[in-house]
């Protein structure tokens, strides 16, 4: 994959962040939104390891959830610094680099190894395969999930693509 996609992606997936958290932010608890935030927490925590990975740190997380549930505002904050982070270190890579196959240890302690367009990529589906879930789960409460697709993103972020 080229670095323009890859850096695209990325793009797309903050811009997904955003658009689902502001609608998260009317969801009532009654309605989920105790496991909405669950699995946005699952995201964001799998990201960081992943985050760890790449930077070949350790990541000290021993599962990929948390143990308690973060107020929907310190999860927000905290997703937005991640996938700046993402954004930044995709524009720092090279093709050589992104092919570099890396080693480290998943939550359970089994050895790994991927390359780091891999993991990033990893990092892009697991994210939307998730934010389908909580979708699924504004649904349930009838509220309309945002129209999480690349398509609008590039139409949104790109107007001239629809002339």
């Amino acid at each position: 994959m080229s670095l323009l996609m890859m850096k695209s992606l990325f793009s797309y997936k903050a811009w997904a962040n955003v658009e689902l958290f502001d609608v998260l932010e009317t969801l009532r608890q009654e309605d989920g939104l105790r496991t909405a935030i669950r699995t946005m927490n699952h995201i964001y925590v799998v990201d960081r390891i992943f985050r760890a990975h790449l930077l070949n740190q350790p990541h000290g997380h021993d599962a990929t959830n948390t143990k308690s549930t973060p107020a929907l505002v310190t999860l927000r904050d905290a997703v937005a610094e991640t996938d700046s982070w993402f954004l930044e270190y995709v524009d720092t890579l090279s093709d050589a680099a992104l092919v570099e196959r890396v080693r480290f240890s998943f939550t359970d302690g089994d050895a790994g190894v991927m390359s780091r367009e891999e993991m990033l990529m990893h990092v892009i589906v697991h994210g939307g395969y998730h934010r389908g879930n909580v979708g699924q789960i504004l649904k349930v409460a009838a509220i309309a999930p945002p129209r999480d697709l690349l398509t609008r993103f590039l139409h949104v972020t790109e107007p001239e693509r629809r002339d």
